[in-house]
C-alpha cells in the first residue's frame, strides 16, 4: 500500500498543462485567451467550457490515457480539447488532414481512438474510410455544444503524472507510413520553459495558431501561450491578411513562417504594411529560405528571424536558441544549442566525434517526446544509450555551434511538412507500369524543398499524368512529385552495393 504522506509529496509537485491554464485564468480571468471564429473568449469563459468539455468526455466513456483522436481545420474546439484531454489525463491525437484516405485510416488504426471529433469540414472523409476505425463520432459544431451545454461544471477528479501522454503527433515514416509521436505533459511544460528562457518571451504574449494544429509549431506554442497568460489567435490557415493584423494588434511570441509562407507574407505586408507590436522572433528553418526573403521578412516585421533546428520529438530543441538580426542576410546560418538539453554528435557506433567532424544529432532532455506509439522497435532503435537519435547529421565548431550537414534518414522538408521517399515510392512501385522509382529532393524558391520522381518504365505508354493519377488517390497534395522524370534503368546511378545514390540524382 502507497504511504499516504508520500503520495501527497509526489502529487505537491506535481501540475500539468491545463491546471496551469486554469491557474492563470484564476489570477487574470477578464484577460483574452482565445480569438477564434469571430468571437473572443476571456480566461474565465474558456476554462468554463474547457471544464464542461472535460465531464462531457468522461460521460461519454473517456477514461486516463484513452485516445481521443481528432480531424479539424485550425478552430477554436480544437483548442479546448488540447485542454480538456489534459484535465482528464486523456491523449489527443491530431489527425493531419491532408493525407490521403489510407492513411488517414492508418493513422487512426495505430491510435485506436475511444471517440474522434471531426469538423464539418472533414466529416466526407472520415465518413468515406472503410472499416472506420474511428471509435464513437462526436461532430464539432451542434452536438459538441450540446455535449458542453450538458455536462456538469467540473469533471471528475483523475489521477495525474507528469509522463501521461497529452498529445500525438504524427510524423513521416522511413517505412512509408506515418509514426504517432507521444508528447507528455512534462515535454510540455519544458518547451515552454526552454523557448522562453532562449528568446525572452513575456509571459502575456502572443501567439497567432495559423500553422496546423496537428504540428508542434502550432500545438506547442499555443498551449505555452494558454498556461503563460497570453491571447491565442487562431487563424484558419495561412491568411496573411489574418496574421498581420494579429501582429498589428497583439505583442507576439513567435510568429510561425515556413517555406512557402513568406513570400505571400512579403506580397501583404508590402501591399499594405503595418506597424507591427513588438515580436520576439519570426520564421524557421532559415537554411530553406532564400536569403532575400528572410531579410525583407525581419525588415518588415521588424523582428528577428529564428535560425532554429527542432522537431516534432523534441520541439524547438536542440538548436534554435539564436536569431538573425532584422534586415540581414546572414554570412552563416550555425545553430545554437537550445537550453535544458544535452546533446552528442555520434557516430555509426554510438561513440561521440570530435569537433569538426559530422556525427548524428542525438539529445537528451526535459523537452523530449516519449516514443513513438505502438513501435517497440523503433524506440529501442532510436532511444539507444538513453538519448534519442535524431537521424540528423551535424558538426560542432569549436565555438560550441553546430553546422547542419545532412539528414541521415532522408527526408524531404516541404513547405514545413515532412516528407520520407519510402511514402511516394511505395505507391509508385505498386503500380505493375513500373519496374522503378526513385524519389529525391529538389530545391524550390517557394517551398524550400519539393519531391521530385525518377521513373523506369514497364509500360512505355505510362505518362506523368498517369502518374499523378495515381498519386493523387494514395498521398497527400504536399507528397505529390511536383516533377516527374522518366529515365532507362541504367541511368540510375547506383553504389557497389547496388544501392540508388540519390544525392547523384539531386
Amino acid at each position: 500500500m502507497t504511504d499516504p504522506t508520500e503520495a501527497a509529496l509526489r502529487r505537491a509537485g506535481r501540475l500539468g498543462v491545463t491546471e496551469l491554464f486554469l491557474a492563470r485564468a484564476r489570477a487574470h480571468p477578464a484577460a483574452p485567451a482565445l480569438l477564434a471564429d469571430g468571437r473572443t473568449l476571456s480566461y474565465a469563459a474558456l476554462a468554463a467550457r474547457v471544464e464542461r468539455l472535460a465531464a462531457g468526455l468522461q460521460a461519454r466513456g473517456v477514461r486516463r490515457g484513452d485516445r481521443i483522436a481528432i480531424l479539424s481545420e485550425n478552430r477554436g474546439e480544437y483548442v479546448e480539447a488540447m485542454l480538456a484531454a489534459g484535465r482528464i489525463g486523456a491523449i489527443l491525437a491530431c489527425q493531419n488532414w491532408r493525407l490521403a484516405g489510407p492513411e488517414l485510416a492508418h493513422c487512426l488504426r495505430l491510435v485506436r481512438p475511444v471517440l474522434t471529433l471531426v469538423s464539418p469540414r472533414h466529416a466526407a472523409a472520415l465518413a468515406a474510410l472503410a472499416a472506420s476505425p474511428a471509435g464513437d463520432i462526436l461532430p464539432l459544431g451542434d452536438a459538441y455544444e450540446e455535449l458542453i451545454a450538458a455536462a456538469p461544471p467540473h469533471p471528475l477528479p483523475a489521477d495525474f503524472d507528469p509522463e501521461d501522454g497529452l498529445l500525438i503527433l504524427y510524423t513521416s515514416g522511413t517505412t512509408g507510413l506515418p509514426k504517432g509521436a507521444l508528447i507528455s505533459q512534462r515535454a510540455e511544460l519544458a518547451r515552454l520553459a526552454a523557448f522562453r528562457l532562449d528568446l525572452g518571451v513575456a509571459s502575456t504574449d502572443g501567439f497567432c495558431a495559423w500553422a496546423p494544429m496537428f504540428h508542434m509549431a502550432s500545438a506547442d506554442h499555443l498551449l505555452a501561450a494558454l498556461m503563460s497568460g497570453g491571447p491565442v489567435i487562431v487563424v484558419d490557415g495561412m491568411q496573411p491578411e489574418a496574421i498581420t493584423a494579429a501582429a498589428a494588434r497583439f505583442p507576439l511570441g513567435w510568429l510561425v513562417m515556413m517555406p512557402g509562407a513568406i513570400a505571400p507574407m512579403i506580397a501583404e505586408l508590402s501591399n499594405r504594411p503595418i506597424v507591427p507590436q513588438p515580436i520576439r522572433a519570426i520564421g524557421a528553418m532559415a537554411d530553406l529560405v532564400p536569403a532575400h526573403e528572410l531579410a525583407e521578412i525581419t525588415r518588415l516585421l521588424r523582428a528577428p528571424y529564428l535560425n532554429s533546428f527542432g522537431a516534432t520529438e523534441t520541439g524547438l530543441p536542440p538548436a534554435s536558441a539564436n536569431v538573425i538580426p532584422p534586415g540581414t542576410v546572414p554570412a552563416s546560418l550555425a545553430k545554437r544549442q537550445s537550453s535544458l538539453c544535452e546533446l552528442r554528435l555520434l557516430d555509426g557506433d554510438g561513440n561521440e566525434v570530435p569537433d569538426g567532424a559530422t556525427g548524428e544529432m542525438a539529445i537528451r532532455g526535459p523537452t523530449v517526446f516519449s516514443g513513438y506509439w505502438d513501435a517497440a522497435d523503433t524506440n529501442r532503435r532510436d532511444f539507444a544509450g538513453g538519448f534519442f537519435r535524431m537521424g540528423d547529421l551535424f558538426r560542432r565548431n569549436q565555438d560550441g555551434s553546430f553546422d547542419f550537414v545532412d539528414r541521415a534518414k532522408y527526408m524531404i522538408k516541404s513547405g514545413g511538412e515532412n516528407i520520407y521517399p519510402a511514402e511516394i515510392e511505395r505507391v509508385l512501385l505498386a503500380d505493375p507500369r513500373i519496374a522503378e522509382a526513385v524519389v529525391v529532393r529538389a530545391r524550390d524558391p517557394r517551398w524550400g524543398e519539393i519531391p521530385r520522381a525518377f521513373v523506369v518504365r514497364r509500360d512505355p505508354t505510362l505518362t506523368a499524368a498517369d502518374i499523378e493519377t495515381l498519386c493523387r488517390g494514395s498521398l497527400a497534395g504536399y507528397k505529390r512529385p511536383r516533377d516527374i522524370r522518366f529515365v532507362a534503368q541504367a541511368d540510375l546511378p547506383r553504389s557497389t552495393t547496388g544501392k540508388i545514390q540519390r544525392h547523384l540524382l539531386e
